[in-house]
């Protein structure tokens, strides 16, 4: 205050003495789109909120009250994401064609309709992974997250690239003639199912039924090490990490209110002395961590805040310039990969969420055993020059087992279907981990500290005022999120995320919801609603779930029926173990076999990729 008041009254004497004055207001449009908000990443306590885009005075107020909240607590009190500085790489914001470029687009489609699958044509080509030419040849098309072009899906009909920015003919620039991109983006310019959904179906269906194989080399890989790490790692992380080298872990990062941070995976690595293209050397606790790209500048900051204020004397190393990632899943991936890595793969010998170093097709790699999409599969995590070899020793194994290519509209649907969770839809920093029922992420039963674990503890004993909850709708109309759900004619919430499921043939949407009365939320309290989901003033009727309906054919008729003792005693699981039964179909009798536990996956070992 007093270090400004001075030159404002100057200024303001200057403008009162010069009489009436015409003002041209000018709109200054940034690169994104949207504001700048939150602490730079490149310096502690200076914050921002800027790039109004000509919106100042209608957002002004509340951006400014959660900046307020920002700089005093730490964390704004709402999902703040979408105008968060964190959510764009260094590499971005310091180039100035990226920075051109997205200032015109923005400008050019400010009262655009935003459609659900649009992508920028400006700005793009900035962070390709070694894959990006092989996968191009082969009709990929991209989306771009975080700078990187990702494959969004494989278009039957060849090659789409993305074009140097044509500024849509303005400025003396000549637009693109049969621009095949831009074309196949305009015919998602839709609120129905896109005309390129029988596509996906098929990448899909295929991971379901053989194998795919996704390219997510942009994926954030960091390493922290050193000898405060393991002391960090229990610090950050709510799930324990710290278990033996080779181990991999789902986990959660969280912030002082509970709320979620980031979700990824956190390797264990054994100390060494020598550096390798899949490990720096490093003396004390070691551990590699994989997150989504499109977030990883947002986890580099909130990690290095965190180490910084804990006065951790450990590393963080981002290599994820220099390694790329494939992942091949499927029932077929392991008769696939096992052609092309020297280890036994087994699961005996290469349990789920266990990672080893070995080679493939003669290349070094970091493979993992893990899944994103509820299937047997194994990530491969590759030095940049190894990836093409590697990637066509994959294909080649795999051409007699139906292994096709797949992209992230695929991990979308499929992921969805199996229940996994996508961080900033399912899990923002407003929502807890208890919340969003990943409540097996958190050490709770452990004494160890953790960031976020006594807002837990409170939120525990309070018992939960929301939960994440999953919908399926028999009428076949999409969803994109943002829909309103009704429960018993009372609007109790809204989607966050929704996406067909094309094994269970139904739109599936994950919403949070509350009790309208302000109790706590239980399960009996989901089980017992009617529930409907609102598309655009339309209500369709929907079943609510509290675990994933995916289950996969198991070509058989299922009945469920109560069973009593003709006796009168009680029925005990011998009882139920014991008999030989017929059930009787307009008096034909027909032989039958009794399950205590559901006849599909009974010990959810397809989770955890065991067939």
């Amino acid at each position: 205050g007093r270090h400004l008041s001075s030159p404002i009254r100057g200024l303001w004497s200057g403008v009162k003495d010069s009489g009436p004055q015409t003002v041209d207001l000018i709109p200054v449009f940034s690169s994104t789109g949207t504001l700048l908000m939150a602490e730079a990443p490149e310096l502690r306590g200076f914050f921002l909120g800027c790039g109004f885009n000509s919106a100042g005075m209608m957002l002004g107020g509340g951006c400014g009250q959660e900046l307020a909240h920002w700089i005093i607590h730490g964390r704004p009190e709402k999902d703040m994401h979408g105008y968060d500085i964190r959510r764009f790489h260094h590499s971005l914001t310091d180039h100035p064609r990226w920075i051109r470029e997205r200032s015109h687009e923005s400008y050019a489609k400010n009262y655009s309709v935003v459609f659900p699958h649009d992508e920028p044509l400006a700005g793009r080509n900035m962070r390709r992974d070694p894959l990006h030419e092989e996968l191009l040849g082969q009709g990929c098309v991209f989306q771009e997250r975080h700078g990187w072009e990702r494959p969004g899906w494989f278009h039957p009909r060849g090659p789409a690239p993305v074009l140097e920015y044509d500024y849509y003919g303005a400025y003396g620039s000549r637009a693109h003639e049969d621009y095949a991109y831009r074309r196949l983006l305009a015919d998602e310019y839709t609120f129905a199912f896109p005309p390129h959904h029988d596509t996906i179906k098929k990448e899909c269906l295929a991971c379901r039924g053989a194998a795919a194989v996704f390219d997510m080399s942009y994926f954030g890989k960091f390493y922290l090490v050193g000898l405060d790490a393991r002391k960090a790692a229990d610090w950050l992380f709510s799930a324990d990490v710290s278990r033996p080298p080779g181990s991999t872990v789902y986990t959660c990062m969280l912030n002082h209110r509970g709320g979620t941070e980031s979700d990824l995976t956190v390797s264990r690595l054994a100390p060494s002395h020598q550096a390798s293209p899949l490990a720096p050397a490093f003396e004390g606790d070691g551990y590699y961590l994989a997150m989504g790209g499109a977030v990883a500048q947002h986890n580099w900051s909130h990690i290095t805040t965190v180490l910084q204020d804990q006065k951790s004397q450990c590393q963080l190393i981002d290599s994820s310039e220099d390694l790329g990632m494939i992942s091949i899943q499927g029932p077929a991936s392991r008769a696939i990969l096992q052609e092309v890595l020297d280890a036994d793969l087994s699961n005996e010998a290469f349990p789920f969420s266990t990672h080893k170093l070995l080679r493939a097709a003669g290349h070094l790699v970091r493979a993992m055993r893990l899944s994103f999409v509820g299937e047997l599969g194994w990530e491969l995590h590759i030095p940049k020059a190894s990836c093409v070899p590697v990637y066509r020793a994959v294909m080649a194994a795999g051409a007699k087992h139906g292994l096709i290519n797949a992209g992230y509209r695929a991990i979308d649907s499929l992921s969805i279907e199996k229940g996994y969770r996508h961080w900033h839809a399912d899990l923002r920093p407003d929502d807890s981990p208890l919340e969003a029922g990943l409540a097996f992420t958190c050490k709770l039963k452990s004494p160890v500290p953790f960031l976020g674990r006594e807002a837990l503890e409170q939120q525990r004993a309070a018992g939960l005022r929301r939960r994440l909850v999953c919908f399926t709708m028999e009428d076949k109309v999409p969803m994109f999120g943002l829909e309103a759900i009704w429960r018993n004619g009372q609007v109790v919430g809204h989607v966050r995320r929704a996406d067909f499921g094309f094994a269970i043939d139904k739109t599936i949407a994950y919403g949070y919801i509350h009790d309208p009365s302000g109790g706590p939320v239980s399960l009996d309290f989901v089980k017992s609603g009617d529930y409907a989901l609102e598309r655009m003033g339309v209500t369709y009727g929907a079943q609510a779930h509290l675990k994933s309906p995916f289950t996969k054919s198991i070509d058989k008729t299922i009945a469920y029926g109560y069973i009593h003792d003709p006796s009168g005693g009680p029925v005990s699981l011998d009882f139920v173990k014991s008999g030989d039964y017929a059930l009787e179909r307009m008096g034909v009798t027909y032989g039958a076999q009794a399950h205590l536990k559901s006849p599909f996956d009974p010990n959810n070992k397809r989770v955890k990729g065991i067939y």
